[in-house]
């Protein structure tokens, strides 16, 4: 099918919207997944970026406890808002974090004449700052198609379209957005990282999906089977951040050390070699299992500063029906081989899963004591039950049952 000759590039808008929930925290957040699919376009497209999150936009500059810590995290701006109905009962106060909404609004009616708007979204539960963000563009754009992609996107794909979204992404299926705009991608192409005025913190992720299928985790409906990405992009990217002044980059990766041969210790070869070292950390958490003394060596000398395992659980039989994916004896030899790569115990930090329903046979108390033990940091997790993984939908059943009996005391959830 031959592509329609253009005259001019269309332009695009593309917006990272703000977060509405209890508490957010600036976690090396970035809207990696539309930045990635907007690089794939790059010279094709005019592009302009809105990023309520960007904590280090110039119009900022003067907003009281923007700081950053010492790996580039901190605070987003925020204003208290009215708890929605069902969480009126919470005693905890409600927050919107992101630029103000008027500096948005502005924005849109300054705008050149725009072709689409991206939308990336992520928690599912934060939908109410995409809706605010639709709302604004309709107002300001009329009917401009507008486009949302990413986990939510994914995940709740019927609710997303009834935000009035013209178009919803399912997963990593962008092909009918390829179709309406009728342009080819260039997938070796990095993120579009040079949108940004000022970029501290950057984002990598040099593979996709992962090899387990944990039954709390929405990875495999998001992305599929774990693949290894192209290690050209990947060390194009790299040296792309390093340009752009970041000095902090995050790994996305659900699974970075999985078959780390193929593209994670080449590309940290790369990293050594071209002499401008950035510091990375993992956020999405480290495999245990895969820690051996070797490559935490490599993960040390290449620039590693912080190091996140999934822990989840000390538990045996809790591992074992979530998905079996690490044990206590994993932790233990992944903490004694990066501590003996010269990693230190601070910058050391288990995961642990709060509140799952099957918390009495987690045994978290039992399980934070194995974290101390160790001398590492651990950190709760809350559990979110999502749309359809076995632990989202046992937990729906169980609110379906609970309503239907009319059930007024509390049962235990039935796994």
């Amino acid at each position: 099918m031959c592509k329609k000759a253009r005259t001019m590039k269309p332009r695009i808008l593309l917006v990272n919207p703000p977060i509405v929930d209890f508490t957010a925290y600036d976690f090396w957040l970035k809207p990696y997944g539309m930045l990635t699919i907007a690089g794939t376009l790059r010279g094709q497209v005019d592009f302009t970026l809105f990023d309520y999150l960007d904590r280090l936009h110039p119009t900022l500059a003067d907003y009281p406890k923007i700081q950053s810590d010492h790996w580039g995290r901190g605070h987003f701006p925020h204003e208290r808002i009215i708890k929605p109905v069902p969480l009126a009962n919470i005693p905890r106060h409600f927050y919107r974090y992101g630029r103000p909404r008027d500096e948005f609004q502005n924005t849109l009616k300054a705008l050149p004449s725009m072709e689409m708007v991206w939308i990336q979204t992520t928690m599912t539960y934060w939908y109410p700052g995409i809706a605010e963000v639709i709302e604004d563009v309709r107002e300001a754009l009329g009917s401009i198609p507008i486009v949302l992609g990413g986990p939510y996107a994914t995940l709740c794909s019927d609710h997303a379209r009834h935000l009035g979204a013209d178009l919803v992404i399912n997963g990593l299926n962008c092909q009918p957005l390829w179709d309406r705009l009728g342009l080819e991608p260039d997938e070796d192409q990095p993120a579009l990282w040079e949108l940004y005025d000022r970029l501290d913190v950057g984002v990598q992720k040099i593979t996709q999906g992962c090899p387990f299928a944990c039954t709390y985790c929405s990875v495999h409906q998001v992305y599929g089977g774990f693949q290894s990405r192209s290690l050209q992009r990947a060390r194009a990217e790299y040296d792309l951040l390093a340009q752009c002044g970041v000095r902090q980059v995050a790994f996305y990766d659900d699974a970075l050390l999985f078959h780390s041969h193929e593209i994670l210790e080449p590309l940290l070869a790369h990293a050594r070699s071209v002499g401008t070292p950035l510091s990375l950390h993992s956020p999405n958490a480290l495999n245990a299992r895969f820690v051996t003394y070797d490559l935490a060596r490599t993960l040390v000398a290449s620039g590693f500063k912080t190091f996140y395992l999934g822990f989840e659980s000390a538990a045996e039989d809790w591992q074992q029906a979530t998905g079996a994916k690490v044990t206590c004896s994993d932790l233990q030899q992944a903490v004694e081989a990066l501590i003996a790569a010269g990693a230190q115990y601070k910058d050391i930090t288990a995961y642990q899963i709060l509140g799952h329903p099957q918390a009495d046979t987690q045994a978290l108390e039992a399980s934070m004591h194995v974290v101390a033990d160790l001398g590492i940091r651990g950190m709760l997790a809350d559990f979110s039950p999502i749309p359809g993984t076995p632990d989202g939908e046992a937990c729906r059943q169980w609110v379906v049952t609970w309503t239907n009996r009319s059930i007024t005391t509390r049962r235990p959830f039935p796994f």
